[in-house]
């Protein structure tokens, strides 16, 4: 199963993932930088650069709205599959089995539950970016205003629809804001910071977390269905289809590692 990216989930030096599970380095393209899809910087094929955190003084004017478009969406998607009520993914799972003991709503959950989670950064020597901060506010915010916009008690197509048309927004949503290279969520750098203590597989990490986040939130009440085991299929392989278009590539040569970040989600 996948989860926010949070693509972000996602990522250690960030680049995507093989079919074990663990980061491949993307073919160089012209000048030593990887090539992306066509019209994109860079021009060549299809090919997704590294998705390694870039500082914030560049291009900010670019990257920015990028970054907030991509977040916001995310939110407003995981709205969307709320409201189609046919299975959510493992976090928000969790998020609506806490809204059923509480009084707070969906969104305020999610920032809350992703603070916590940058707690758990501690141990494992992970440090937030700019886009850790902003992957709390903003999705809390967006998932909110698209449940006060989404109506409840649809019928059964309209919901096959929102679920169909959420988990498409949710895997662009991931590639708009992974692409920005701000810096990981808070579950995206739990997932990768795990993984280089453990020494395990991105996969094995990002699956066991997922499944024990999937089983806390069912047991809370939150919404598992069909719609769960949907997203857990094609979220991955959707994002990776929309990253190319979207990842920024970096004008310098190369683009030195920031201690801050370990990586970025690919996969929500």
């Amino acid at each position: 199963m996948r989860q926010d990216t949070d693509m972000t989930d996602h990522p250690e030096q960030a680049t995507p993932w093989s079919d074990d599970g663990n980061p491949t380095t993307p073919a160089p393209g012209p000048g030593g930088n990887p090539t992306t899809a066509p019209g994109r910087r860079g021009g060549g094929t299809r090919t997704t650069p590294p998705l390694t955190y870039v500082r914030f003084g560049e291009r900010p004017l670019l990257r920015l709205p990028q970054l907030f478009i991509g977040l916001a969406l995310y939110g407003f998607s995981m709205a969307v599959m709320v409201r189609a009520g046919l299975g959510l993914s493992p976090w928000s799972v969790l998020n609506e089995g806490l809204e059923k003991h509480t009084s707070l709503s969906f969104g305020t959950l999610t920032a809350v539950v992703g603070a916590s989670v940058l707690l758990l950064w501690i141990p494992l020597r992970q440090r937030p970016a700019f886009g850790t901060a902003a992957n709390i506010v903003v999705i809390a915010f967006s998932s909110d205003l698209g449940l006060a916009l989404v109506p409840e008690g649809l019928g059964l197509p309209e919901r096959v629809g929102l679920l169909l048309a959420g988990i498409l927004a949710n895997a662009l949503s991931v590639a708009v804001y992974v692409g920005a290279r701000f810096g990981p969520g808070p579950r995206d750098g739990l997932m990768t910071g795990a993984a280089a203590l453990t020494g395990r597989s991105i996969r094995v990490v990002r699956t066991s977390i997922e499944i024990a986040v999937l089983a806390v939130g069912w047991l809370l009440g939150g919404g598992v269905g069909l719609g769960t085991v949907l997203y857990a299929l094609a979220v991955g392989p959707m994002t990776q289809f929309f990253l190319p278009w979207f990842a920024y590539t970096s004008p310098t040569r190369t683009t030195r590692p920031d201690p801050r970040v370990t990586g970025s989600r690919i996969a929500s």
